[in-house]
This record gives C-alpha cells, sequence and structure tokens, in this order.
C-alpha cells in the first residue's frame, strides 16, 4: 500500500491537517493549520522538525471558497509528496450519533446520514462535513473516512448515557454522547502500551484545551464523561460555560434574549472568557494580576476537581489520573491546583516533575499515579483511516 493519508480536523474557523506515511511506520511528516477561513485565511505547513514547507496567504477581505483553500492544501499536497500521492483522507466527524460507532468509508449514503445529524450539533457538523463534500467533488475517486468523537464513548452503560427526561424525548436521540473521544482513544492506546497495568486499572483522563472534559477509563473503556448531548455540558472552557442549570436558560428566554443570543452566549461567550472579561485563553489569565482572571482559573479548577471526584464514584476509586491537550500537557499551575483539589484521595504531587511537564508528576508514595501525556487525534484519525484502507485493499 503506498502513498501517504491526510487528516483533516475542520472548524468554524480552522482547519488542522496533517499527511502521514503508510510506508513509514505511519509518520506524520506534515503538520499544519489554515486559519481564519472566515477572515484571511492562512495556510502553513511544517515538516516534523518544524521546518517551513509551504505557507501562503490569502489578501484580506477577499474571502475564498472553502473549495478553493481546499484546492490549495491538496496542491501542497501534490507537490510535496510526488509519485506516491494520496492514498486517503481521514475526517474528525464531532458526532456520530447513536449508530456510528466507528470509523466509515465516506459515501453518498453515509453524507447523508451525517447531514440528518446535524440537528445533534448544529455548530460543529456543517464544517466537519464541507471537506467531504468539497473533497468528494474535486478528487471523487479519492477514499475517505469519517472518525467520530463520540464512537470511543458507545461503551457507555445506559445509567450514565439516559437523562431524566420523558422517554420519548430519550427515544429520539436526546441522551449523553460525550466527546474528545478520538483524543481519549489515544490516551487509552498509549496507556495499554505503556503502562499496561494502570490501564487495566480506573483511571480519570482529563482533556483540558480550549474544549474540556473528563472521562472515566475502566479497563480502556469509557464508562463516564462529562460532556453529555453537546459539547456544551461538564467543565468550563475557554468561552463554553459547562454545565448549566436549565432554569438559566428559561430565564433568560423569559428575560427576551433570543435563541440565537442565548445560543451565542452559551459558546462563545462564556467559560472563561465571560467570567474574567478578559480573554478565554489559561496562558492569558495565568500571566494577569487581575482578579477576574483569578477567579476564572479557580473556577476552572474546581470545576476539573469537583467533576473528577463524581467520576471516581462512577470507577468505584480511582488508580490513576492523566493530564492531556493544550493545558494538561503544559499548564503546571492548573494542575497543581486540580491535584492540590484532589489530595483527599491520597495524591501526592512532585512539584518538580510537574514543573518540567515531566511524564510521571506524582510522588512515590502517592496512591494515585499522576502522569501527563501528549494526545494525538491526528494519528489516531490516520491509524483509522489506514485500517480502513487496507480492509479494501484485501
Amino acid at each position: 500500500m503506498a502513498g501517504s493519508i491526510l487528516t483533516l480536523n475542520a472548524g468554524s474557523s480552522s482547519v488542522k491537517f496533517a499527511l502521514f506515511d503508510t510506508a513509514a511506520g505511519l509518520n506524520a511528516t506534515v503538520r499544519g493549520e489554515i486559519e481564519d477561513l472566515d477572515a484571511a485565511p492562512h495556510l502553513l505547513a511544517r515538516a516534523g522538525d518544524g521546518a517551513v514547507l509551504a505557507e501562503k496567504h490569502w489578501p484580506p477581505g477577499t474571502t475564498p471558497s472553502f473549495a478553493a483553500v481546499l484546492d490549495a492544501l491538496l496542491a501542497f499536497a501534490d507537490a510535496h509528496l510526488g509519485h506516491d500521492g494520496l492514498a486517503a483522507v481521514g475526517h474528525r466527524v464531532v458526532h456520530g450519533g447513536a449508530d456510528h460507532i466507528a470509523p466509515e468509508v465516506i459515501t453518498p449514503a453515509l453524507l447523508t446520514a451525517l447531514e440528518a445529524l446535524t440537528p445533534l450539533d448544529p455548530l460543529h457538523m456543517p464544517d466537519n462535513l464541507a471537506p467531504m463534500h468539497a473533497l468528494a467533488a474535486a478528487r471523487p475517486a479519492l477514499m475517505q473516512v469519517a472518525c467520530f468523537d463520540t464512537a470511543f464513548h458507545h461503551t457507555l452503560p445506559p445509567v450514565a448515557a439516559r437523562f431524566a427526561l420523558p422517554r420519548a424525548v430519550s427515544d429520539a436521540g436526546v441522551r449523553r454522547y460525550g466527546f474528545h473521544g478520538l483524543s481519549y482513544e489515544y490516551i487509552a492506546g498509549c496507556l495499554r502500551r505503556q503502562f499496561p497495568a494502570l490501564a487495566r486499572g480506573r483511571v480519570i483522563a482529563a482533556h483540558l484545551g480550549s474544549g474540556a472534559s473528563l472521562c472515566a477509563l475502566h479497563d480502556g473503556h469509557s464508562i463516564a464523561t462529562t460532556t453529555g448531548f453537546s459539547a456544551l455540558d461538564g467543565l468550563v472552557m475557554a468561552t463554553r460555560c459547562g454545565s448549566l442549570d436549565p432554569g438559566v436558560i428559561l430565564y433568560l428566554g423569559r428575560q427576551g434574549h433570543s435563541f440565537a443570543d442565548i445560543e451565542d452566549m452559551l459558546y462563545r461567550r462564556s467559560g472563561l472568557l465571560g467570567v474574567s472579561g478578559i480573554s478565554g485563553d489559561v496562558r492569558v489569565l495565568l500571566a494577569s494580576d487581575d482578579p477576574h482572571a483569578r477567579e476564572a482559573i479557580e473556577l476552572f479548577t474546581y470545576r476539573v476537581a469537583g467533576e473528577a471526584g463524581a467520576l471516581v464514584s462512577a470507577l468505584g476509586g480511582l488508580d490513576g489520573l492523566v493530564f492531556t491537550a493544550g493545558i494538561g500537557e503544559h499548564a503546571p499551575a492548573i494542575r497543581a491546583a486540580v491535584c492540590a483539589r484532589l489530595a483527599w484521595l491520597g495524591l501526592r504531587l512532585d512539584s518538580a516533575a510537574n514543573a518540567a511537564d515531566a511524564g510521571c508528576i506524582s510522588t512515590p508514595d502517592s496512591s494515585i499515579e499522576v502522569r501527563v501525556i501528549a494526545t494525538d487525534e491526528e494519528t489516531m484519525i490516520a491509524r483509522h483511516t489506514q485500517a480502513a484502507l487496507r480492509g479494501l485493499v484485501t
């Protein structure tokens, strides 16, 4: 099997991409991003050593179509890869609903089915589907694979997935789905390969980034998670509120806020940004002397620790805690604050190891093993895509 796999993680204003060589152990040869899609798109591709391989700016205000931006990415891939070219494209899809619990080769029928899921996640699904449609038009013979963020959580027991709503509403698909599944799947795989004894136990994985959640892993399987029907639920995030009394939404509606305004508030103007009034970026808040910044950080760590306590109950105890994603991997102060709130479990943090972002950051006498593991959703997408490709070839 020759050629490379292109992975795409498309959002509302950016697309992260990577190229993986299928003939060299599925190593990422290129990683990059197209930013500011809705203003002045900027494509930047780097080699594994950080060297810039390609860069393209579109003039501000031109707002090229997504198809045009994708064409530029494909042109770069063709020029970079030469003869072998692309073998397949793998996509991150935020929502797979109740039926899509494993990666699937994209067909017209699957695209229709995924379009039907858009009401479950109207903010993410259109962005996830746009590159699929564009690629189907530009390269109809190129295999595409959908990798679902919700799929990893299909092992949730019914009691963890159900809301206390009328059964007719639940039967219509309103339930806990969970998100960040590709990240958790990668972490579970790392634990199995590197720390098998811990992997067989009770672990909380903390995916802390601009989007944030926790996942309770038992023997590597998801049994509970903090995100729910949507990616709004659970922890405080960069601009999302996290868990909220539904009565607040009713109150805002009665006060004259439109549905669109409430949606925008909860997704884009709340969270760390809303509480601090400064930024949704933890780095900015940690560097600030503003008391509102400190309040935002305190609320963030309070909620992480509180939700972790609930997952300890779901697991019946705790053997390990894994920090991952942008904040989890690179913010020692956040990890220290969370671990201090979990000291009641017998968790003891090694301050020097934590400051160095070391792999194991707990002390030898800690009853909980605490680790920092870098996540890699793109690699997970590439692995799934390669497996689908092999299935078709054989």
